[in-house]
């Protein structure tokens, strides 16, 4: 049982929680979402979330429920919790692998119903798993074919190949062509906003052209999906893109909140999400000591910062798996047992260590989410 449950409904719950802990800010994610699906529709592109960054039922629900037409996975993991909590149109976006993995999606896919959970491939090797894993699936499982979009990561390699695949996929009788995903993962944290539209205008332009060659070769590419939370001005508009799938703007951690800031605009979404600590030694001349390590962070986009509990300046330095280094000068030192909250450098990971979301409007502790992937 969750240590915190018995805070719910306690005015200044908040400030009473066993830590670490993740918190969501309710008011402040809310907004996140309604403030995508403004920029989808108002753009008339589909959103299909990533829920790679929160893992959350709930939450995708919230996502839904705003206008969102599905969401999108990361991981087969993933897929099968949102479809087993009937979470409509989930799309895989890497591609699935083994023959364990294969009887899974399967599974999943003949749960979620017809059109409703899809996959991509970018091997006909891959391709041809997938439709004989899908012959007593009793509907075409709608398979897109993944394009590199410049990160190289997973992907076919050109437009020539594209064409290829798409191809193999159409000519299946257990699948069928759902269309294209490029996603330019590589380009979403650039911080000079001119780079990373030129970035982005360069990609639409090549995904524009695959389009093309496919349409050419006589297949329908219903859907071209792909665009992040830092391109997500530029891809929206491109016409080029059906549908986005960004996931951080939900939360909005450090590295995000700098990519998307500049004297002359803020950025368009809010942190919401924050690791909260505990004081645990002011023995130290120069810093305090909390109870939030490695263990607590994602660490490969840098430190966490400050977020509420010290008012002057500050800097975290780890100081091994379960503890952190404070250090402030003396006019700003918090007391023993004072909690301080951090906005993390990467959400999506930092999510993966916690098991739950507590879930907070202002200074009350309101609910108690599970991270269910």
């Amino acid at each position: 049982m969750n240590p915190n449950i018995d805070l719910i409904g306690v005015p200044g719950g908040r400030h009473r929680l066993d830590t670490p802990a993740l918190l969501v800010d309710l008011a402040a994610l809310e907004r996140n979402i309604a403030r995508m699906a403004e920029l989808a529709a108002s753009s008339g592109i589909a959103l299909r979330p990533h829920a790679k960054s929160h893992k959350s039922v709930e939450i995708a629900r919230l996502q839904i429920e705003a206008g969102a037409i599905g969401v999108s996975c990361a991981t087969l993991g993933e897929a099968e919790v949102m479809v087993e909590a009937g979470i409509p149109g989930v799309l895989v976006t890497s591609p699935v692998v083994g023959k364990n993995k294969m009887r899974r999606l399967i599974r999943s896919a003949r749960t979620a119903g017809p059109g409703q959970l899809m996959v991509v491939a970018d091997h006909p090797d891959n391709v041809d798993a997938l439709a004989a894993a899908a012959m007593d699936l009793g509907h075409r499982l709608p398979v897109l074919v993944d394009y590199h979009a410049g990160y190289h990561r997973t992907g076919v390699a050109d437009a020539a190949a594209a064409v290829a695949l798409a191809r193999h996929i159409a000519k299946s009788d257990t699948l069928c062509l759902g269309g294209l995903q490029a996603y330019g993962g590589n380009i979403q944290h650039l911080a000079d906003r001119r780079q990373r539209q030129r970035a982005a205008t360069e990609l639409s332009r090549t995904v524009a052209n695959i389009v093309e060659e496919i349409e050419c070769a006589g297949l329908a590419v219903e859907i071209v999906t792909g665009v992040g939370t830092g391109t997500q001005e530029f891809d929206s508009t491109a016409q080029v893109f059906t549908e986005m799938q960004p996931g951080s703007y939900l939360f909005m951690d450090s590295d995000y909140l700098k990519a998307l800031s500049d004297p002359l605009r803020p950025a368009p979404f809010e942190t919401s999400l924050f690791v909260q600590s505990t004081v645990v030694s002011v023995n130290a001349t120069d810093w305090v000591t909390v109870d939030a390590g490695i263990k607590s962070f994602a660490t490969d986009s840098g430190k966490p910062t400050v977020a509420r509990g010290i008012e002057g300046p500050s800097t975290y330095e780890f100081f091994g798996d379960e503890h952190g280094k404070l250090v402030v000068d003396a006019a700003h030192r918090p007391a023993l047992g004072e909690r301080v909250e951090f906005i993390t450098s990467h959400c999506d990971p930092t999510v993966n260590l916690y098991r739950h979301y507590h879930v907070v409007d202002a200074d009350t502790l309101i609910a108690i989410w599970p991270i269910d992937a």
